[in-house]
């Protein structure tokens, strides 16, 4: 009992500690609401208790339960309520389920959170290009996200690698997002070239 009390401090610090990052990045980024109610549903008793249990400190409590029950509870409450995630927008499960593109300020706000969240974790070990680096990890395996947000996050975070946060502002980030629509759409037309071959 003593070791769950001190993991719910832990993880109430910690996930208090993630939104505050988040909540700066999407200020600079010039998304302050989505700042402010990002991830509230983290306290709430379905998320926090299973987040609890499995808390370690050094990787997402929601991973920790995926690897002991295959699922967690509290990973199918949080993506079902939180538009930032690319898991939201999923769509026809019926026929094989189908990634929807993110509009924008949730894709900006997908960005902050990865930032905050390497932050929290990584504490002084945090980087840009350690954060690029997570993100070429995490993209070499097959991820259910659309490709026009895969190619916005791609550029984001390597863009913040090389040139800081200067990236984030709003007007930067739009174009950054606009230039994936477009290399998105490319990338459609070559394909159907292709096939019409």
């Amino acid at each position: 009992m003593k070791l769950y009390l001190i993991n719910a401090i832990k993880h109430f610090k910690l996930i208090t500690i993630h939104k505050y990052y988040v909540f700066m990045y999407c200020r600079k980024a010039g998304i302050t609401w989505r700042g402010i109610v990002h991830d509230f549903s983290k306290y709430s008793p379905t998320e926090f208790f299973e987040s609890v249990k499995y808390y370690t400190g050094t990787d997402s409590p929601i991973n920790n339960c995926k690897k002991v029950n295959g699922y967690s509870e509290a990973w199918m409450h949080h993506k079902g309520r939180n538009k930032h995630h690319y898991e939201y927008w999923q769509d026809d499960f019926d026929h094989g389920g189908k990634s929807i593109q993110i509009p924008f300020k949730y894709a900006l706000e997908l960005v902050c959170d990865y930032l905050a969240a390497g932050k929290a974790y990584m504490k002084k070990d945090f980087s840009y290009d350690a954060e690029y680096n997570w993100w070429l990890n995490k993209k070499s395996n097959p991820i259910a996200m659309h490709p026009q947000t895969m190619l916005f996050v791609d550029m984001m975070l390597r863009e913040l690698k090389n040139r800081g946060t200067y990236v984030l502002r709003r007007k930067n980030a739009k174009k950054i997002y606009a230039k994936a629509d477009r290399a998105y759409k490319n990338i459609l037309i070559k394909k159907q070239s292709n096939n019409e071959k």
